[in-house]
């Protein structure tokens, strides 16, 4: 006899005896709710699988416990001792006919994919051999952040959508003052340029996210340092990001030699009663000073950056950031016109 512990109720539960039927239709409690027909039944040394066909998505998945409801405990798989259901065993094999022709569709998109990720990580590989400086210490970084927290569960977290490479540094400490500098070398991460109290993270402790410069390690772009312990690893780490066409923002003028960027001749704009400035911010970067509060939203739906502590003028004033390729959508949502 195979006993397998289980959740339900704590118990344990006899895989040598067949709890359902070919063509039984069963239902996921708890969690999905979505419905499945057993296609297939197997038997090894561990006892009874029951290989399933989920009816929404048709997804092929397996079980090796499935309770009558009448034991229902938690989430898992269950049917209905008292209106046992089955399907057809044409439409089973239909059924399963199209989701293994799903799956064989999925296989082959995410090997042409492995295929495509290898071919960009030798560009990278050839591109970080040949530049990445022998005297580097490190790599500064910026990442882009997907938000996938649920408040109502109590889960926060994350996903990485996008990595480029801002530069290199010659030492493994963390300074903001360096991430800043590197922060207009890109235009996701220029109003990150300028000094900001809020945007300093300092979260080296247990379950913390490190050193990162940015809004928030959930959304958004953040910038950190990423010591280079040994080339090799270092390298292969980031041979993907390196062989993207967009995957390297390295100004060799300001990040690597120290030169600074001369602020270029404000653009003074009269509308609608409102004044702005526009000014080339950066080689690829531009912003916006002025009357911007009566438009913030639609700024901020342009994808503009506001930061209250950007450089103008010999001093520290707020502004928005925009990427220089949002000169022409700038002047037409502002009604502006070149003169």
């Amino acid at each position: 006899m195979t006993k397998l512990y289980s959740l339900f109720g704590g118990t344990t539960t006899d895989t040598d005896k067949k709890a359902v039927e070919v063509n039984q239709i069963v239902q996921m409690e708890g969690y999905s709710y979505d419905r499945y027909v057993i296609h297939k039944i197997t038997h090894n040394d561990y006892g009874y699988h029951y290989h399933l066909i989920n009816l929404r998505t048709l997804d092929l998945q397996q079980s090796r416990i499935i309770k009558p409801l009448s034991q229902k405990f938690g989430i898992g798989m269950y049917y209905d001792e008292n209106n046992i259901e089955f399907m057809p065993e044409a439409e089973v094999a239909d059924l399963y006919a199209k989701a293994k022709a799903k799956q064989d569709a999925k296989r082959d998109a995410e090997k042409k994919e492995d295929e495509r990720r290898e071919a960009v990580k030798v560009i990278g590989r050839k591109w970080l051999q040949e530049n990445l400086p022998s005297e580097a210490q490190a790599l500064i970084v910026a990442r882009l952040k997907q938000d996938e927290s649920d408040s109502q569960t109590d889960y926060y977290a994350s996903r990485t959508q996008c990595t480029v490479i801002l530069g290199f540094s010659k030492h493994k400490r963390d300074i903001f003052s360096e991430m800043c500098k590197y922060a207009s070398n890109f235009e996701g991460t220029a109003h990150l340029a300028e000094y900001n109290e809020d945007y300093e993270h300092r979260e080296k402790y247990s379950m913390g996210a490190g050193y990162y410069l940015g809004e928030s390690k959930y959304r958004g772009w953040i910038i950190e340092k990423c010591p280079i312990y040994t080339r090799e690893n270092t390298i292969e780490e980031f041979a993907y990001t390196a062989g993207c066409p967009d995957g390297i923002y390295i100004n060799t003028n300001k990040a690597v030699a120290g030169k600074e960027v001369q602020e270029q001749p404000a653009q003074v704009i009269e509308s609608d009663n409102l004044s702005f400035e526009v000014v080339d911010y950066s080689e690829k970067a531009i912003a916006l000073f002025g009357d911007t509060k009566p438009i913030k939203d639609l700024l901020s739906a342009m994808g503009g950056k506001f930061n209250p502590r950007l450089t103008h003028d010999g001093g520290k004033q707020a502004g928005w950031i925009f990427s220089k390729t949002k000169r022409e959508e700038l002047d037409t949502i502002l009604n502006l016109k070149q003169k």
